[in-house]
């Protein structure tokens, strides 16, 4: 996991709908960077569905929501339209921003040993500096912990 007090990896990805996205393209705001393992799956569902119902308070405090997986761009279009998600989802199958945020890990699951996304949060302030670094997030609470620290 990256540091809190070192400059975010700046990154370009697509969006559900295939527009690209920069970290640069926020400055002046603050960014929630959250990192997922899979679209459509319980515990991913959960956290994007908080982060969606919280959107417009996150908008009121100058806060955007960003969230990433290795899932495509034609999955994340899915995801959005089936749970009517109101932030941006971006697409990074090929994990160069993943590993660029150090999530992608070894991951036990009943005893089996996988490599995978680790779902952490990250909270980027106005300039582009982690101000907030969480691991090991518990889907249904992330946006909730996060909305009280922006």
């Amino acid at each position: 996991m990256l540091e809190v007090g070192t400059k975010a990896p700046s990154f370009e990805l697509p969006d559900q709908d295939g527009k690209m996205h920069k970290l640069e393209d926020y400055r002046g705001q603050k960014v929630i960077l959250y990192f997922y393992p899979k679209d459509n799956t319980s515990g991913c569902t959960k956290q994007a569905c908080g982060f969606s119902e919280r959107y417009p308070q996150f908008r009121e405090k100058g806060a955007v929501v960003l969230g990433v997986s290795k899932d495509t761009v034609a999955s994340h279009k899915k995801f959005e339209e089936k749970y009517g998600l109101a932030f941006t989802l971006l697409a990074d199958p090929e994990r160069k921003v993943i590993e660029a945020y150090d999530v992608w890990k070894e991951k036990k699951l009943y005893g089996k040993v996988s490599m995978g996304v680790v779902r952490t949060t990250y909270l980027i302030d106005e300039e582009g500096v982690i101000i907030k670094a969480s691991d090991k997030v518990k889907a249904a609470e992330d946006a909730e912990m996060m909305l009280g620290e922006v």
